[in-house]
């Protein structure tokens, strides 16, 4: 895929009405930043594998790393920083700790992402 150039300005008008407008409507500091934790985490191929697998499934932390062909102990790494940031929640029944996706927006941005990705 060849780069092309982005296209700028040749000029430095600013349309003061457009920008005050826009800078109303910005999100804080804060969610950004939060934000953009959350799109550190989810840029990690494996934590990626392992959403995909809770998409299709609810699975204990010994399913994933058999899926994953990882260890434990690796798999039990992702684990927490997908817990950390609320991507998924555990439930123990037993000695046994399913995992499975905090809520329907996780998958959402797991299909969006694979619909864009798709459409390359």
């Amino acid at each position: 895929m060849a780069m092309q150039e982005t296209p700028v300005c040749s000029c430095t008008v600013i349309h003061e009405d457009a920008v005050q407008a826009v800078k109303k409507q910005l999100d804080s500091e804060l969610m950004l930043a939060r934000m953009a934790e959350m799109f550190k985490v989810l840029g990690d191929a494996t934590r990626l594998g392992i959403i995909n697998a809770l998409l299709l499934s609810e699975l204990c932390a010994c399913d994933i790393a058999a899926i994953m062909r990882m260890s434990q102990p690796a798999v039990a790494h992702h684990l927490k920083i997908l817990r950390q940031t609320r991507l998924v929640k555990c439930r123990k029944v037993g000695k046994v700790v399913y995992y499975s996706l905090c809520d329907g927006h996780v998958g959402m941005l797991f299909d969006q992402c694979q619909t864009h990705v798709r459409e390359e």
